[in-house]
Formats: structure tokens, C-alpha cells, sequence
């Protein structure tokens, strides 16, 4: 026996665990985002429920492997040693495009990906068998491969987005326009109703596609069968009396019921179906195994009709497989990035924008506002206006960071979002219509954000651009996965035994690097210097808060101009490379603070409106500071990567003496800003009259060399540049540090007269 297969089960077994990992980080979004986006109910509780629906779904899904088995590829037109090579590339390229996708924070389908990877490796296999012969032709190839169920999978990913987004928005439509965003004493009244509604679409989500292919939906198939509008008829109206009892009796809403209950259905569903994803391809390579080595057939010669027969899988590999997927959802960091996608495109009010607008997402909006404008100036007037008061929000604004930490929708949203979800995913299944569950899901979830009118004037191209690029990526996943695997079959059927080991080793390497890459961009401890914005509504507070501001910029302001002086010292690139994405940092930060002005001044007392005015001119500052420090190093990186000549001795000895004035002044800065101890503060300003003369005396000196001894161009602009502007570096500096003095002292002189006047009394 060849002991190549043996390893090739236990690196495919292997994989098959990461590859739960990475599936299950991807898919968590799935059930978890409605629940975590409304915060109706406390996360442990979410992550609770949805391991019960995974665990129960994972044990009951022994009857959804074959499409690894047979779904892709004809079985009898492989051999034993090809259809090993094919699950190992299959593992190999799935676990490390669901990685790819986890890393960006990126949901995908892991139903296309292994399709699509099954499909390309299927087919690099036959074509290299086609090849091998003289009797056949590229013609052939549909011998080999199950053409149907590619174009099935192609035309679900169409469906999916279309369907689930347009009903997901008229779902949403018409229960706003029910219940409206103010909806505590509508769901107190209606909610029996909705509540029967949405728990019936639901339950019957359950059973139709949560266990339907399961060993035991057959033992229910003939209740169920024959039966669906009496069943849910019957479900209608227990359900609807069981709202009724719940809200009477609890005094609480029926809408937590729904979202607990279809978190844990699109939880069981995702895993009772999806589980074949992870599994599916390492249980067929070891029930080829079992066949080929109780054959005692040579491996390239012992066909794999075998795979044609159903299979059950063993009860307690499904057990492992579900207690690792549980234990992914509740430990994966990766999930959380991923989750984080989906709740940030459909958080209702504004917030940090993970995506950038482009030329297509602006032609959308535009297209859609068009048509809007359009629509609403065909209704009359009267009902333009009642549609206007089901969707007036409340006059509460929250900050973009407040915003984080609020719930992202509420429970009116969530509720339609499992409810629409549910139906789609099982009228699918019951019409034998190939749609995505992570498609459906997702694309929903959208369609309700859009109806809700989350996607406003202010956040619309962000929110579109978003999603398309999800919905690219979706169609990424199916190329990326089709070539990927042809390219690692070819590559392990020249050479397995050298091609393998080589594979199966770059996988570990770019699965570490994924992790570290996404361990290093996650980490969200705030350093001491990142500037915050002002939360404070009263004048004395916001000169407060902008004290630690100014101490954080000219402290990295001090660094970066150090750093600077010391590249073009030692024309070290490196230095200057990663000088540049320091200013540019500090240069977004400030443009932050910028962006929460609006929420600055709606927070404001009405006693301190007046701060607005400080709190602009200081961002102006800080922004003028910031701008001539991101030219300072920029021209400097672009001197030395261009490989212009060195500076002159000279002029580098004297931007080491203006660099360490401009040192002592900004540590002087900032001890002054932290310590508050602003009685210095016409010291450090005479200082600067001082390091302003200083550079203007260079400035003469270069002049004249440039008459007698310079002769190089670049060398003179880059010199020039550099200390014009240092000084307008250091006049925005000091117009700071004036306009803050002014401030502070027209804040604080109130308090003395007061208490000389106190003083006096007493």
C-alpha cells in the first residue's frame, strides 16, 4: 500500500478542522447579526442560542454530504489516486480563500467556494485525463462533470441578490409604515399578529429546510408532505394566541421571542446544511479510502463508483464537528470582523464608514434618488406626509462614537430580517431553487437598511459602495475558487509527492501570516497620544479635553520632524517611508475630529455655545500643523527615493540645529499642555520668535551659497522647501497656542472676580 494516501487522509482531516474554523468565522453573520445589531437581548443569551441551533444542526445533517461526492463530478470517471489529488487541492484552496475573505472581514458563501473549488479541480483532473488519451476531446468534458448544478449555483447567486433584496425591502416598507420607528404601543396592540406571522415563517423555516435531508425528517415527511397550508394554518394560530399570552402575561415584547427563535433557526439551518461545506470533501476522501484499500486495486486503476452510493456519516465525526464549530463562534475573533461588516453597512444612524464611495456607487444613489424625487412627486401630498411620520426618527443625535455603541437597528428590523430570511430560505427549498443562505442573509439585511431609509444623503455611497464590493466579492469567491483549485490540482499531479508536502506548508505559513495581519489590525488599544474627540457641553470642559489634543500633536509632530532630519542625515528610506504613514495618521485623526464638529455642537449647553467657535479655530490649527509636517516628510521621502544627492554638510548641520529648536520647543509645548501649566506659555511663544529668526537667517545663508558655491537644483528646492515650511509650521503652532491662552484666560477670569468679590465680602 502507498503510504502517499495515508498522509494525504490526515493532512485532508486536518484541514478539514481549519477549514470549520475559517467557514464557521465567515458564516457566523448569518444568525448572529440581527440579534447583535438590535441588542435586544444580551450576547452571552445570542451565544447561547445560536450554539444550540449550530450543535443540533450540525448532529442532524448526515443526510446533506453527497454534493462532495457526486454533485460536482461523475465518481466512476475518476480513479482512486485522482480523486485524492482533488480533495487535497479542494481543502487547500478553500480554507485559504475563506481566510482571505475572514482577513478583509469580508462575508462570502462557503457553498460557492467549495463548488467552485470542487468544480475547477474536477475539471484541470479531466482535461488532463482528456489529454492523456487520443480518443477523446475538450467535447468530453461534460462526461466528467455535472454541468447542471454549476449553472445552478451561477444563476443563486443572481436570485439571491435580487430576490432577497427586493422583498427584504418591502417587507421592511410596509412594517414601518405599520408600526413606525416610535412602535412600543403598535406591537403592544398588533404584536400578536405580527408576532404569529413572523413565528410561523419561521418554525416552518425550522422544519422544511432546518431538517429537511435529515435521517429524521423522514420520520416527519408524511405529516409534513401533503400537509404545508393546514400546518401552517394550525401554526398561525397558536402562535398568534401564544404572543398574545406572552406580551398579557410577561408584559414584555414578542418581538424577543422572534429574534431568539430565529437566531436559533438560521443557526440550525446554516449548520445543518452548510456543515457539508467543511466536511463533506474530508468523509468522501475517507470513505474512498475505506473502499479502495478493502479493493486491494491498484490506486490508479480502482474506479470511484463507489461515491455514487449514499453514505451516511458517522454520527460521532458530526459531533466533533459541531462542538468545533461552536467553539469557533464563540472564540473566533475573526467572526467578529466579519460581523462587523454587515451591522456597519445597515447601522441606522451615521457611523465611522468602512468603505470608500466610487464612480458606481455615486451613479447609483444618484439613479435611485432620481427615481425617488420622481415617485414622491406622483403621491399626493397628504400621504407623502403620513409616509413621512412612520419614518420620523427620534431627534436624539448620537455621535459617530456613540453611534458604535448604540444598537444598530431595532427589533422591528431584526424581526423582518429573520422573518423574510426564514420564508425565502424555505419557498427555496420546497421550489428546488438554488439559493445562498449567506446571499439570502445578507442581501435581506440590506434590503431592510435601504427601506429604512439607513441609507441617507449622508452615508448612501458609502453603504452602496459596500455592498458592492461584497457582492464582487461573492462573485471573486467563485473565479478565485475555480482557477485556485485547477492551478493546486495541476501542480500536485505533476509531482504529488514533492507537491504536497510544498502546499500543504505554504498554507501554514499564509494562514499564520492571515492571522497575525488580522491580529495586528485588530487591536484596538488606544494609545496615550491618539487624539479624541470632545464629549464635554460646557466651555471649560471642551478647553479641557482640547489641552490633552494639543499636547498629543505637538508631541508627534516633535517626533516626526526628528524623524525627518534624521532620514536625510542618513538618507534612510525606511525611516522616511514609515515617518510619512505617521503624519498621514495623524493627519486622518484630525480630519476626524474635523468630521464630529456637527455632533460637537449639538451637544453643547446652551450657556457654551460660544465654544464652538474655540473648538473650530484649534482643529484649524491642528489641521495647518498637521499639513506642513505631511509636506515636510513627503518632499524628504521623495528627495531620497528618487536618489537625488545628499544634502551638504552644511545644510544638514543646520537642520540639526533648527531641529533641535524646534525640539526644545515642542517638548516645552507639550509639558505646558499636559501639566496645564499655561503661565509659560509667553515663554514658549517668545521661543518661537526665536526659532522663526533663527530660520530666516538660514534661509539668507542658502541664498547666498546658492549664488557662490551651490550646483545642485534639487538639493536648493528640497532646503528651501524644507525650512518655508518649518516656518509655517511653527505660525501655526503659535497661532494655537494663542488662540488657546485667549480662551483659557477669558474662561477662567470670571471664577477670580468671583471669588475676589467673595473675598471681599466676607
Amino acid at each position: 500500500m502507498d503510504s502517499i494516501y495515508i498522509y494525504i487522509l490526515v493532512a485532508v482531516t486536518i484541514l478539514a478542522v481549519a477549514d470549520i474554523i475559517v467557514g464557521v468565522s465567515n458564516d457566523a453573520i448569518n444568525f448572529l447579526n440581527s440579534a447583535i445589531g438590535s441588542k435586544a437581548i444580551p450576547l452571552r443569551t445570542i451565544m447561547i442560542v445560536a450554539s444550540l441551533g449550530i450543535f443540533i444542526g450540525a448532529v442532524y445533517s448526515s443526510g446533506l454530504m453527497e454534493v462532495a461526492r457526486k454533485g460536482i463530478f461523475v465518481p466512476g470517471e475518476f480513479y482512486f489516486n485522482e480523486i485524492m489529488m482533488i480533495f487535497i487541492a479542494v481543502m487547500i484552496t478553500d480554507i485559504l480563500l475563506l481566510d482571505f475573505f475572514n482577513t478583509l472581514g469580508l462575508p462570502t458563501s462557503t457553498t460557492v467556494s467549495i463548488v467552485f473549488n470542487l468544480l475547477g479541480a474536477a475539471v484541470v483532473m479531466s482535461l488532463i485525463k482528456i489529454g492523456a488519451t487520443d480518443n477523446q476531446s475538450i467535447a468530453d468534458l461534460g462526461n466528467y462533470i455535472n454541468t447542471k448544478k454549476a449553472v445552478e449555483i451561477i444563476l443563486g447567486i443572481l436570485l439571491s441578490v435580487l430576490i432577497a433584496f427586493t422583498v427584504g425591502a418591502i417587507a421592511q416598507y410596509i412594517s414601518r409604515l405599520i408600526f413606525t420607528f416610535d412602535y412600543e404601543d403598535k406591537i403592544r396592540k398588533y404584536g400578536a399578529v405580527f408576532g404569529g406571522i413572523a413565528l410561523t415563517a419561521i418554525t416552518y423555516f425550522i422544519f422544511l429546510k432546518g431538517l429537511k435531508g435529515t435521517p429524521y425528517y423522514n420520520d416527519m415527511k408524511g405529516i409534513i408532505e401533503g400537509n404545508e397550508v393546514s400546518l401552517v394554518l394550525l401554526s398561525l394560530v397558536i402562535w398568534t394566541l401564544f404572543s398574545y399570552g406572552f406580551q398579557k402575561i410577561t408584559k414584555k415584547s414578542i418581538l424577543l421571542i422572534i429574534i431568539i427563535v430565529g437566531t436559533f433557526g438560521l443557526a440550525l439551518a446554516f449548520s445543518g446544511n452548510d456543515l457539508v461545506n467543511f466536511i463533506g470533501v474530508p468523509m468522501a476522501a475517507y470513505h474512498s479510502f475505506e473502499a479502495w484499500l478493502a479493493s486491494g486495486v491498484d490506486a490508479s486503476n480502482f474506479s470511484m463508483e463507489i461515491l455514487n452510493k449514499k453514505v451516511p456519516a458517522e454520527p460521532f465525526l458530526l459531533f466533533i464537528a459541531g462542538a468545533i464549530m461552536v467553539a469557533t463562534l464563540w472564540f473566533s475573533k475573526k467572526a467578529k470582523t466579519v460581523a462587523e461588516t454587515e451591522l456597519s453597512l445597515s447601522r441606522q444612524n451615521e457611523t465611522h464608514e468602512k468603505f470608500e464611495p466610487n464612480i458606481i456607487s455615486r451613479s447609483v444613489v444618484k439613479g435611485f434618488s432620481s427615481v425617488a424625487n420622481l415617485v414622491a412627486n406622483m403621491l399626493p401630498k397628504s400621504i407623502h406626509q403620513k409616509i413621512d411620520y412612520s419614518f420620523k426618527k427620534s431627534d436624539i443625535v448620537l455621535s459617530k462614537d456613540q453611534s458604535i455603541d448604540a444598537p444598530a437597528f431595532d427589533m422591528i428590523r431584526a424581526s423582518v430580517n429573520l422573518m423574510v430570511a426564514g420564508v425565502l430560505i424555505s419557498v427555496a427549498t420546497s421550489q428546488g431553487l438554488p439559493l445562498s443562505t449567506t446571499y439570502v442573509t445578507f442581501m435581506v439585511a440590506m434590503g431592510t437598511s435601504f427601506a429604512d431609509r439607513a441609507w441617507g444623503r449622508e452615508s448612501a455611497v458609502y453603504r452602496v459602495a459596500g455592498v458592492l464590493k461584497v457582492i464582487g466579492g461573492w462573485f471573486f469567491t467563485a473565479f478565485a475558487a475555480f482557477f485556485a483549485a485547477g492551478i493546486v490540482v495541476y501542480l500536485i499531479n505533476w509531482n504529488p509527492r514533492a507537491m504536497i508536502p510544498v502546499l500543504l506548508l505554504v498554507t501554514v505559513i499564509l494562514l499564520v501570516k492571515n492571522y497575525v495581519s488580522h491580529k495586528n489590525k485588530s487591536k484596538k488599544a488606544v494609545d496615550e497620544d491618539t487624539l479624541t474627540a470632545s464629549e464635554s457641553s460646557s466651555i471649560q470642559g471642551v478647553i479641557h479635553e482640547s489641552a490633552t489634543n494639543i499636547a498629543s500633536v505637538v508631541k508627534r509632530g516633535h517626533k516626526i520632524y526628528t524623524n525627518v532630519v534624521k532620514g536625510l542625515a542618513k538618507q534612510d528610506l525606511n525611516l522616511l517611508k514609515k515617518n510619512k504613514k505617521q503624519v498621514v495618521k495623524l493627519s486622518d485623526e484630525v480630519d476626524e475630529l474635523r468630521d464630529n464638529i456637527f455632533y460637537f455642537i449639538k451637544n453643547l449647553d446652551e450657556s457654551s455655545v460660544h465654544a464652538s467657535n474655540f473648538y473650530i479655530n484649534i482643529l484649524g490649527y491642528l489641521q495647518d500643523m498637521t499639513q506642513s509636517l505631511q509636506y515636510i516628510s513627503k518632499v524628504s521621502y521623495k528627495h531620497i527615493n528618487n536618489n537625488h544627492k545628499k544634502l551638504r554638510f552644511n545644510q544638514i548641520k543646520e537642520l540639526k540645529q533648527v531641529g533641535e529648536v524646534i525640539e526644545n520647543l515642542f517638548v516645552d509645548i507639550t509639558e505646558t499642555f499636559k501639566q496645564q501649566s499655561f503661565y509659560r506659555i509667553e515663554d514658549i511663544l517668545n521661543s518661537k520668535e526665536t526659532a522663526s529668526n533663527m530660520i530666516k537667517e538660514k534661509i539668507q545663508k542658502q541664498v547666498e551659497r546658492t549664488r557662490t558655491e551651490e550646483n545642485s537644483p534639487k538639493n536648493t528646492t528640497l532646503y528651501f522647501n524644507l525650512l518655508t515650511e518649518t516656518k509655517d509650521l511653527l505660525s501655526a503652532t503659535a497661532n494655537l497656542i494663542e488662540e488657546y491662552q485667549n480662551s483659557h484666560d477669558s474662561s477662567v477670569q470670571p471664577a477670580k472676580i468671583d471669588d475676589t468679590n467673595l473675598e471681599s465680602n466676607l
